[in-house]
């Protein structure tokens, strides 16, 4: 009987081994309210935003500021020519508008590329 008691003890810490304690769920002690996303923001609450604006200059060539819309804009040729013949007839051409940060590189994007570019506030 002795020899059993080693093994007795054994299949009872498998037992308690095997119990597992389930944890309980809590309920919050808050319930959160659902927002619905239909509330309007103000125009003060936005974010200001600009416009880019590509100047015309006598020196770069019709081909090479197309080209530069497209690499810079990812644009299709069409939409490239398009604003390159706005700025050769009017003199300029309103590229895009953006936040202030993102409208900063595409200005510095274009004058690396030795463009008359700017930015101005959006109305």
């Amino acid at each position: 009987m002795k020899g059993n008691a080693p093994q007795k003890r054994l299949a009872k810490t498998r037992q308690a081994l095997q119990i597992q304690i389930m944890p309980q769920v809590l309920e919050p002690l808050t319930t959160p309210t659902p927002t619905t996303g239909n509330e309007a923001r103000s125009d003060d609450q936005l974010a200001p935003t600009y416009y880019v604006i590509c100047w015309n200059d006598p020196v770069n060539l019709m081909v090479y500021v197309t080209h530069v819309f497209m690499k810079i804009f990812g644009w299709e040729r069409q939409k490239a020519e398009k604003h390159m013949r706005e700025v050769h007839e009017k003199g300029k051409s309103v590229l895009t508008r953006e936040g202030a940060e993102k409208a900063e590189f595409y200005v510095h994007q274009l004058q690396g590329y030795k463009l008359q570019a700017t930015m101005e506030p959006a109305e």
